[in-house]
């Protein structure tokens, strides 16, 4: 059974009613009957050891039911770091401790009388300080600050250059801010625990609790109810979640943990924090030699997810061009910082940022528009495999370029431009330009789902992916709905749940609807199949005389009386169908961005005045849905580029630990994004759909990066590092405008 693009359609959100309403169940929600609250003790050092934690005074504090370190709960370190700190810490915000009390107030109370003396250690900060001779070891065991080295490529890519760019590109350390902070509610059931958790993948956190807690998989319920946005900062299992679940099995009773905002901010793990060095090679006629890129990305304290993800920066780095030679080497390093992991894009953005900035340095060496010379470089044919390795699925590139152009009226931008220089305008015009491929369905290429028809006549389809915002309950169920010939209304999605669905990935990489979505129609497909068996049974048929008809009914060709309805197949007879789909392999997004930008010359003030979007993920579904996407994920791109950065002092003290530090836009910094779409389906999986949750971001923030710096480049700018604030514009300008700088 085939499905197009002419199946889907723009639907409603259905899970918005219930969320706008507060009718939502997040696992703040959650208060089973004499829950019992913690509170962590978290290290105000970056680097030290714990020569004494004095709990004294909080286990006498009133309704404290007891204070726990690693020590006096039985686990199996089976996280990135230790559930709890015990000799050693290594960054601010390392729990230590946890103070259980009757409430949360109480709780807080006396965490905050734990007495804590430290003798301080040396502090690294800078990842490549990290990694010069005599640094600080942030595990001294190791030898050395190295977590993860990976390389691609062949020697040599520079070699028959005529002009080569090289510079070096900060990609700044982030937090990802969801509206909901991390939360827990662990609570007894049976011999095991039962958890309510703010998270991507429950099956992930499930397994990685049993084997803490040394309990069978079975034994652990992990559900993860509304999730109040994730952003991939909600992909690992986090140590506060096994430690409130050896609480709960140790004591018997519920306990639960909120996070509150500031300590979000240190202990919910940080994206991007990369250092890139790159060359690029190109004949005189603007064609592509080789491209060299050496990336240190800081992996914080400890060695999460986030230390493997420049491997993913490595295998898109040659972004949608064609680069004959390539030679990309990145390295992971330890410091005094928050641990780094997935956050939206997850080592996409950043190489899209490296050769996106690359390319335009190009085009000024070279002295040709920016456009231009991206499209005498595009890749044209498909599937094409790049120096790097990465197999790109489908693609029309020149297309999405043309659009944007096009819709941007690229042309009077330049002349515009040319005018406001000429008169030398305080507010200055940049055209940022931006050509991405992206990867989605990234690691786990698999997913199971199920279908079972209801004697009540309603479908109910289970699938191992979470939404944490996405509209994933609205999509599953306008797929089914589709291929199964009833209503939308009719249709139950489970997800999220280990208990009811059968296993799952969860949700990261843009996964949903290419694997869960192929799951959910194989499913589909073979509950069609069941159904056809049981009309023949019921109606003494062969199967080959059984036949669909309108309404979902199944009935004998030319017999249109002799119909059942889903309801009567399944009031006899369980009619259920479970799948497993496997993709070979990753999809590749991909599009184009055009950014203007008016800067201010005098106080560096840089406003986004258009943001240009085209976008191809394959086969839309539902084109609302995609919309969402890409809206959400465009403001998360200019974030990075004019406003976010998470900054520590030289000890290793945050300083941008609430939103009053740490700047994030709101609408008001948004102008309307104008967005397009082309459809080019992946021969991967039978609905054509590729990824597009993180595609906004990518394209974005190098296309916002672009504009400012394009706005001022006509003063002498040759690169300014995000985020791109008011002050760092205008001391580039005026480093631009010195004597030396003409000199």
């Amino acid at each position: 059974m085939a499905v197009n693009a002419g199946q889907g359609g723009t639907v409603r959100r259905r899970e918005d009613p219930r969320l706008v309403t507060g009718a939502g169940r997040f696992t703040d929600d959650v208060h089973p009957p004499g829950c019992l609250h913690a509170v962590f003790v978290r290290s105000t050092m970056a680097h030290a050891r714990i020569t004494r934690l004095d709990v004294a005074e909080a286990i006498a504090a009133p309704g404290v039911v007891g204070v726990f370190g690693l020590d006096d709960l039985d686990l199996e370190a089976s996280t990135a770091r230790p559930p709890l700190a015990t000799e050693v810490v290594r960054f601010v915000g390392e729990a230590m401790a946890v103070v259980v009390a009757e409430t949360g107030a109480l709780a807080a109370d006396a965490a905050a009388t734990v007495f804590v003396d430290y003798t301080a250690l040396p502090v690294v900060i800078d990842s490549s300080a990290a990694l010069e001779p005599g640094a600080t070891l942030v595990h001294p065991e190791i030898g050395d600050n190295v977590a993860f080295e990976f390389e691609l490529g062949e020697p040599g890519p520079l070699e028959g250059a005529e002009v080569l760019v090289r510079e070096t590109f900060v990609n700044q350390r982030l937090a990802a801010v969801p509206i909901e902070a991390n939360a827990v509610v662990a609570e007894p059931h049976g011999e095991g625990v039962r958890l309510w958790v703010s998270s991507q993948v429950p099956f992930r956190v499930r397994d990685q609790v049993a084997s803490a807690l040394c309990l069978d998989e079975s034994a652990v319920h992990v559900i993860a109810p509304d999730v109040g946005g994730a952003f991939g900062a909600k992909l690992m299992t986090y140590e506060e979640q096994v430690v409130l679940a050896a609480l709960a099995h140790k004591l018997g009773r519920p306990v639960r943990w909120i996070e509150y905002r500031t300590e979000n901010m240190v202990a919910m793990t940080h994206g991007r924090a990369q250092r890139q060095t790159v060359a690029l090679a190109a004949s005189r006629d603007g064609r592509l030699v080789g491209m060299e890129a050496d990336i240190v990305a800081d992996s914080g304290a400890y060695a999460g997810l986030g230390a493997t993800l420049p491997a993913y920066t490595a295998l898109i780095s040659s972004g949608a061009y064609s680069i004959p030679k390539m030679l990309v080497r990145t390295r992971s390093v330890f410091t005094n910082t928050t641990v780094t992991s997935a956050y939206r894009g997850a080592g996409r953005p950043e190489a899209t940022s490296m050769v996106e900035r690359a390319m335009d340095l190009l085009a000024c060496e070279l002295q040709i528009d920016p456009a231009e010379l991206r499209r005498k470089n595009l890749i044209t044919s498909f599937p094409h495999t790049t120096a790097v390795g990465a197999t790109y699925d489908s693609g029309d590139y020149v297309r999405t370029l043309d659009l944007a152009l096009k819709a941007a009226g690229y042309a009077e931008l330049r002349r515009e431009q040319a005018a406001r220089r000429a008169r030398g305008d305080r507010l200055q015009l940049g055209v940022g330009v931006c050509c991405y491929v992206e990867m989605t369905a990234v690691q786990q290429t698999s997913e199971v789902a199920s279908a079972r028809a209801e004697a009540d006549g309603t479908i109910v389809v289970s699938v191992g992916t979470t939404s944490s915002g996405q509209g994933h309950e609205t999509a599953y169920a306008q797929l089914t709905a589709q291929l199964l010939g009833v209503r939308m209304d009719d249709v139950r999605v489970v997800q999220s749940d280990t208990a009811t669905v059968t296993a799952g990935g969860g949700t990261y990489g843009s996964r949903t609807l290419q694997l869960g979505g192929s799951a959910v129609r194989a499913a589909c497909v073979s509950l069609i199949e069941k159904a056809r068996l049981e009309a023949a049974r019921r109606l003494e048929a062969g199967v080959d005389d059984i036949e669909r008809m309108d309404g979902g009914r199944f009935g004998v060709k030319g017999v249109p009386g002799s119909a059942l309805t889903w309801a009567q197949l399944a009031s006899e007879a369980v009619v259920v169908a479970e799948e497993e789909f496997e993709q070979d392999g990753q999809t590749y997004p991909f599009g184009c961005h055009i950014a203007v930008a008016e800067v201010d010359v005098e106080t560096g003030e840089a406003r986004l005045t258009r943001h240009i979007a085209v976008d191809d993920c394959g086969t839309v579904l539902n084109p609302m849905l995609v919309e969402g996407q890409i809206h959400g994920g465009v403001l998360q791109g200019v974030a990075q580029a004019l406003y976010e950065e998470f900054v520590y002092d030289p000890d290793g003290n945050p300083l941008t630990t609430s939103l009053v530090d740490y700047s994030i836009p709101t609408i008001g910094e948004m102008p309307p994004m104008e967005t397009l779409h082309t459809e080019t389906p992946t021969p991967l999986n039978p609905l054509g759909a590729k990824g597009v949750g993180e595609s906004g971001t990518i394209g974005a923030t190098a296309a916002v990066q672009n504009a400012v710096i394009d706005a001022v480049s006509h003063l002498g700018v040759r690169h300014i590092d995000m985020p791109l604030h008011p002050m760092r514009v205008w001391q580039a300008i005026q480093a631009a405008r010195s004597p030396a700088a003409e000199a």
